[in-house]
């Protein structure tokens, strides 16, 4: 049997780590080309993320926007684009921007004296390729 003060315990440490996990979400928005061919999917593993275009000859598959909410890892974000990529049967996704944009806006107080404030929110577009030999 669990004590009051272990129970205690191990609910608030369930309770923390569900807080912390829970407020990283990692939301994406794709377009795939509508000219660009269709391939079978590749290993989500084997898509690269690239910081510059490549020199080798690619096609263009499509746009992949990220939008971090929270404090999600690397590792997260990374998976959405290879994710997202490789059901397109891309080989690497070339990021071409990673900018904080205003989202939005919250308005607060009374009619005759309302303040805006601006929601900001970050925002990281990949174009994902394929190589051709």
């Amino acid at each position: 049997m669990i004590s009051g003060y272990k129970l205690s315990f191990i609910m608030s440490a369930a309770a923390l780590v569900a807080v912390a996990v829970g407020c990283s979400t990692v939301s994406v928005q794709s377009t795939h080309y509508i000219a660009a061919p269709n391939y079978p999917p590749t290993d989500p593993a084997s898509v690269q993320i690239l910081q510059t275009a490549p020199v080798a000859p690619n096609i263009r598959l499509g746009e992949i926007t990220v939008q971090p909410q929270g404090n999600p890892t690397r590792e997260m974000i990374r998976q959405k684009f290879q994710t997202t990529a490789a059901g397109w049967g891309a080989n690497a996704v070339v990021i071409v921007a990673d900018q904080t944009m205003v989202m939005g806006a919250t308005v607060t107080g009374p009619w005759w004296g309302r303040s805006v404030t601006p929601d900001m929110g970050r925002v990281i577009v990949g174009i994902a390729i394929r190589y051709v030999q």
